[in-house]
């Protein structure tokens, strides 16, 4: 375990958390949590020893060289950071790491207790997974939450998966025994480009967070990184038909699957997000 002592006070925080391996088809939870270090400029805050959780034959260190000469080695860990996002009254605190090789109840013990002295009531953990979604449509978003209210809120369609689970789920069952507000949050990743990065995926769990913690969220350039992403899908789709026909296949289930509302709905999100938007930038 490590020393707690020293941790700053942060103001109403919530955490954000992300995991690199199982839990991240097409790095898309773990590329929130990159985009979002980077554009709130966050502040590291506390690194767990990875010598309790890693195997590192499994895991292992990566070594680099500085200025051609001297090696450095980073080892496989999980990071906090924290940041107060521009135009707020309250902190977000960032948890990015790798899926951890061993002693996952301990590691979530270990998490959950940083958490309580930091001040998080809510969590909100970030997933990905490979599905036979096309890549042509919006991202379907599922996940699972502690209390109800919070699925209501965001129209959020609840997981029924039961099955293996990650590191994310173990996670998130922690943090409802230990009394906190959590929801997890997963994308679907087409599993015939299932290769990183996704940023089509990345943006729309990022603008799902923004929903659900009425924060609005930098998107920098992952909108056209999105676009660019779907055009070069297309145009690799081209050039093979068996995959354009299995495309064109997803497309029409996926489109008879949908309910006129969900367009509504839809519809109905994006408009919260402008008049939002819209009352930041005025603000600020």
């Amino acid at each position: 375990m490590i020393e707690l002592e020293g941790l700053p006070e942060l103001v109403d925080p919530v955490l954000i958390a992300a995991f690199e391996g199982w839990n991240d088809a097409g790095e898309a939870s773990s590329g929130v949590l990159t985009h979002l270090e980077t554009a709130w400029k966050a502040t590291p805050l506390i690194s767990l020893d990875p010598e309790d959780y890693y195997d590192f034959q499994v895991t292992r260190p990566i070594v680099e060289l500085g200025d051609g000469l001297t090696r450095s080695i980073t080892w496989p860990t999980t990071r906090l950071s924290y940041a107060r996002p521009p135009g707020l009254e309250r902190d977000v605190v960032l948890l990015r790491g790798i899926e951890p090789n061993m002693r996952w109840r301990t590691f979530c013990e270990e998490i959950v207790e940083i958490c309580r002295e930091l001040g998080v009531e809510t969590a909100v953990l970030l997933g990905a997974l490979l599905n036979d979604s096309p890549h042509t449509r919006p991202v379907p978003i599922v996940g699972a939450v502690s209390d109800p209210g919070m699925a209501r809120a965001i129209n959020l369609e609840l997981t029924r998966y039961e099955g293996p689970t990650g590191i994310v789920g173990v996670l998130q069952q922690a943090f409802g025994s230990s009394g906190m507000r959590s929801v997890s949050l997963w994308a679907s990743v087409p599993h015939y480009v299932a290769q990183p990065p996704n940023p089509k995926a990345t943006l729309a769990l990022l603008r799902r967070v923004e929903d659900l913690l009425d924060i609005p969220m930098p998107l920098g350039e992952l909108p056209e990184e999105a676009r660019a992403w779907e055009h070069g899908v297309d145009e690799l789709a081209s050039q093979d038909s068996e995959v354009a026909e299995y495309v064109r296949e997803l497309e029409e289930r996926k489109d008879a699957a949908e309910l006129p509302e969900a367009s509504g709905d839809a519809i109905a999100a994006e408009f919260e997000r402008y008049l939002r938007r819209r009352d930041h930038d005025t603000d600020s």
